[in-house]
């Protein structure tokens, strides 16, 4: 199950690479693409429980790293105001 990740620009202008487990995580990210914060959110939060039930079904387990990093982007994303128009655009996704 190759990982991925996916690096991240949020609206302060820091730049954050993510970790996916499962190349499933391309099927809701993809390089350039920019997103408001709560869609980001609500597409990390399907992306990385997608990624970590491929986990499960190919080992018997879940990812903890996916459930990790999700956490972390809900910390992050904590620090901005969801209702003003900031984007989080995705820089790229790679190995």
């Amino acid at each position: 199950m190759p990982e991925k990740h996916f690096v991240v620009q949020w609206p302060n202008g820091e730049v954050e690479s993510c970790y996916s487990p499962s190349s499933v995580i391309t099927e809701y990210f993809h390089d350039g693409q920019s997103l408001s914060i709560q869609e980001f959110l609500e597409m990390s939060e399907k992306g990385l429980n997608h990624a970590s039930e491929r986990v499960r079904q190919s080992y018997g387990f879940s990812c903890s790293s996916a459930m990790d990093q999700l956490q972390k982007i809900k910390t992050k994303a904590a620090q901005f105001d969801q209702h003003d128009a900031q984007d989080v655009r995705v820089i790229k996704v790679s190995n």
